[in-house]
């Protein structure tokens, strides 16, 4: 293939991917400038990819979020790095952050990480089966499923803000639930 070619073949994905890869992003990136760079990181690689004959891409959409996923890892893991020393009360849902590293990074599985994955799993559902019922599903929908908020109020008829405080309470109370496992985590 041509490098004109190859150009004109990265440019018309990144057209195609750019809005989707920027919302994934922004749903699990809190600051702008880092989501900016994240999305440019990952076209990056693109472009390093697109051009290896070896290893060619052959699900396009499944290897661009899987490479934006793992980028957001690390520029979260580098991020901590540069933060230490760890404060887990800096914003809001850094503990289910946290948590939700462990939980979905399957990056490089020890016998450790399996055993943290399991303890969180096990203590999340405890409480999450602990909240009320519409607290309880709209955490599940948002965090766990990934849903956007106006999709759930339109499918349910319930207001966007009666979804985001329903929310609001069940992060705060999973927080306060989830407090001792997060510290015993973090520090041990």
């Amino acid at each position: 293939m041509s490098k004109q070619t190859e150009a004109n073949g990265v440019e018309k994905l990144v057209k195609e991917y750019q809005p989707q890869l920027k919302s994934f992003i922004r749903k699990r990136v809190s600051n702008k400038e880092d989501a900016e760079d994240i999305l440019q990181d990952v076209f990056y690689q693109l472009i390093n990819a697109v051009g290896n004959t070896v290893n060619p891409i052959e699900q396009m959409a499944a290897w661009l979020y899987r490479v934006t996923r793992n980028t957001i890892i690390n520029k979260t893991r580098k991020k901590k790095e540069e933060e230490f020393p760890i404060s887990g009360y800096d914003e809001e849902g850094s503990i289910l952050k946290d948590f939700s590293e462990i939980l979905f990074n399957d990056d490089n599985p020890t016998p450790e990480t399996e055993y943290l994955r399991s303890l969180v799993w096990q203590e999340l559902e405890l409480a999450l089966s602990e909240l009320p019922s519409e607290q309880r599903e709209i955490f599940e929908l948002t965090e766990i499923e990934g849903l956007p908020v106006k999709e759930i109020s339109e499918a349910t008829g319930i207001q966007v803000n009666t979804l985001l405080s329903r929310k609001h309470y069940a992060v705060k109370s999973l927080r306060k639930r989830l407090e001792g496992l997060y510290k015993d985590i973090i520090y041990y």
